[in-house]
């Protein structure tokens, strides 16, 4: 090598190590144990754990408040959050990317090639590009466990049982067990539900209870045994599982919401979500839970476009594709069950901060979290916490703008 190319090198290193972005740690600690202290003075959620990764290393750690407002158990940073709809872009979602990449997905092909049983109904050429986008005229939710329910407030013959048998296996709480042919009826509402009248964006989450089925009949395999093999194991996110009390004590689990409708107990250890519950917890809905440092681990992921220690875990062309807009031109901000910046913030309707870049992307559960991460930066940002707790109707989280202002201070924290 010439003495002038490896000048021209030194130069163009030392340029781009200075132009790199660094951050002001002082500042950005005050903002943030500002911010989240007056959620916690508000009580807005009663503990929060916080992570930020910048250029692949973590430059932000914390934990802060309790388990609930009791006060008797605090935050550590290995505990387990329930990750709501988070769960959408860590289970089903890079398996997805990961077989579209091996060429064995075709995001343009229609839901009854991967999944027969719903030929010839009103969902079977509905294209997975559209579903994941929620761009498909599918209905947002169905609350499965009230078409259980009787006029007079009982459950229906062959619905829930307040002891276990054979029949009756499937754990919802300790004296209420659902019958093990009653997914197959959940999965026959969904087929036979309407379609929205429109084709345009609305937010639907039925197509990610199919996704554990439909990506077994890809696979051959096991959705949850093919998930922990192929990307949690591989990158090291021992925390990112269904069902932890399987694998982990009670203590180490945040509670969610005290149920006072269909369980009737402190959801703790099991999942929130209501229809995930009903599935034995797993679902790509939700039913996932993990600490921020494991979630960080499978963004990081994401952000080094499916690499891991070198390793190719998922084709870069994968990520590039789900974690761009795809149908802007209707006002859809949306990725490839990724979501993305409001495209118009004047709405006042965004959750992220407003100088998050295009390219950015992540998502929000409805138990009170949130990740994001933006290439542009080399950034990731997580929030996790029980807002739910005791109730989901404690809506401060939103009101106050915690996410989004917690977002922007470390944007603004930035050199």
């Amino acid at each position: 090598m010439n003495r002038l190319l490896l000048s021209f090198l030194i130069l163009n290193f030392f340029f781009h190590l200075h132009s790199q972005n660094t951050i002001d740690s002082v500042f950005l600690e005050q903002k943030i144990d500002s911010i989240i202290c007056l959620g916690l003075d508000s009580l807005a959620y009663p503990g929060a754990q916080v992570l930020i990764s910048l250029k692949g290393e973590t430059v932000f750690h914390k934990t802060y408040g309790f388990h609930t407002f009791e006060n008797q158990q605090v935050v550590h940073k290995d505990d387990l959050y329930d990750f709501a709809s988070i769960t959408k872009v860590t289970t089903g979602l890079p398996i997805l990317m990961k077989l579209y990449g091996e060429g064995r997905f075709d995001l343009d092909a229609p839901l009854k090639s991967y999944l027969p049983k719903f030929k010839g109904s009103n969902k079977g050429n509905l294209t997975f590009r559209e579903m994941l986008a929620h761009q498909a005229q599918l209905k947002p939710y169905i609350v499965f466990w009230q078409k259980a329910l009787k006029k007079n407030g009982r459950f229906k013959r062959r619905t829930f049982n307040e002891g276990p048998s054979k029949k009756y296996s499937i754990q919802i709480t300790n004296d209420l067990f659902l019958h093990e042919k009653y997914r197959k009826r959940m999965v026959k509402t969904i087929k036979k539900s309407s379609l929205e009248l429109e084709k345009e964006y609305k937010y639907s989450g039925l197509l990610f209870l199919l996704l554990p089925e439909i990506i077994e009949n890809i696979t051959g395999e096991d959705f949850v045994a093919y998930l922990s093999k192929n990307i949690y194991e591989t990158i090291g996110a021992s925390t990112l599982t269904y069902n932890p009390l399987t694998k982990f004590p009670i203590d180490r689990i945040i509670p969610t919401e005290l149920d006072t409708f269909f369980r009737k107990q402190l959801i703790h250890g099991t999942v929130h979500d209501e229809a995930a519950a009903m599935l034995g917890g797993i679902s790509c809905n939700a039913g996932l839970f993990g600490s921020a440092k494991d979630l960080d681990k499978l963004f990081q992921l994401y952000l080094n476009e499916g690499y891991w220690q070198g390793k190719s875990v998922i084709a870069s062309k994968a990520i590039q594709e789900f974690t761009k807009c795809q149908f802007c031109e209707t006002e859809n901000r949306r990725g490839l069950g990724f979501d993305k910046p409001m495209i118009e913030y004047e709405t006042g309707k965004g959750y992220v901060a407003k100088s998050a870049s295009s390219q950015s992307f992540g998502h929000s559960g409805f138990t009170g979290t949130f990740v994001w991460a933006d290439p542009k930066e080399d950034l990731i940002v997580i929030f996790l916490s029980n807002r739910v707790y005791p109730t989901r109707e404690n809506r401060k989280l939103y009101s106050m703008n915690i996410r989004p202002m917690l977002h922007q201070v470390i944007y603004d924290s930035l050199n």
